[in-house]
């Protein structure tokens, strides 16, 4: 299974630091938020990359190249302008093929099993489940949520079950994105929502580590809580 790192976003909240500075490479850690992506895929056998870039997008080919340094191949996406993240899935289709994959949002720091998920989203198909979601407890940033987990593991928008936030992580058919122009900007919630309506996404909760890292100062704490050793040793 092919996963898709998404890493065109411009940043606005984290500058002045992603002036001269792509989001996903912002340190972490001691190394950039996208590569700690890049390393728990590959130890979930997850070797086949694609990443999608407009801001600065040729600092990010730059220092990751084709991958090899980290045991994986990374095929790129660039975008002129950001295409929001339906559009720059849809544009990246002819590189994802034809059978279920992987997105990750480029700028949060999740501990997720990435091997469960490729098996949640092995189970996906046309015409039947489309999107598996990972889904976490509310943030204080963000504390009405996103979606309902209902206890049948479908995912709905209609006020049912325990309201949760949207990791930015999960799986997808490409069949989603039918019907979507690959270069217009598009966004992926009212796709998403659809396909609720129709009971074609199921999701779980996932109660280990995740960070939006969204400011300068949710960047620094989580720096700082990895720069320990004992954070370190767990995260690694």
């Amino acid at each position: 299974m092919k996963a898709m790192i998404l890493a065109a976003g411009r940043g606005e909240r984290m500058r002045p630091l992603t002036d001269r500075c792509p989001k996903p490479l912002l340190p972490a850690g001691g190394k950039p938020l996208i590569v700690w992506h890049i390393e728990r895929l590959a130890a979930a056998g997850i070797t086949e990359l694609v990443i999608n870039h407009a801001h600065l997008g040729q600092m990010i080919e730059g220092t990751l190249g084709d991958g090899s340094a980290f045991g994986v191949r990374i095929a790129y996406s660039p975008e002129g302008t950001a295409l929001e993240t339906a559009g720059g899935i849809a544009r990246a289709l002819p590189l994802l093929g034809t059978a279920p994959f992987l997105v990750v949002n480029g700028d949060v720091f999740c501990d997720a099993d990435f091997a469960a998920l490729r098996h949640a989203g092995a189970q996906l198909q046309a015409g039947g489940p489309l999107a598996h979601l990972l889904l976490v407890p509310n943030p204080a940033h963000h504390p009405a949520g996103d979606f309902g987990l209902l206890p049948d593991a479908r995912v709905s928008d209609d006020g049912r079950g325990e309201r949760l936030t949207f990791a930015g992580i999960g799986a997808y058919h490409p069949a989603l994105f039918a019907g979507l122009a690959p270069d217009r900007p598009a966004k992926l919630a009212p796709l998403l929502r659809a396909a609720m309506a129709a009971g074609q996404v199921s999701g779980a909760r996932h109660d280990g580590r995740w960070v939006d890292v969204g400011t300068p100062q949710r960047l620094a704490e989580l720096d700082a809580s990895l720069q320990r050793p004992s954070a370190a040793a767990v995260h690694s």
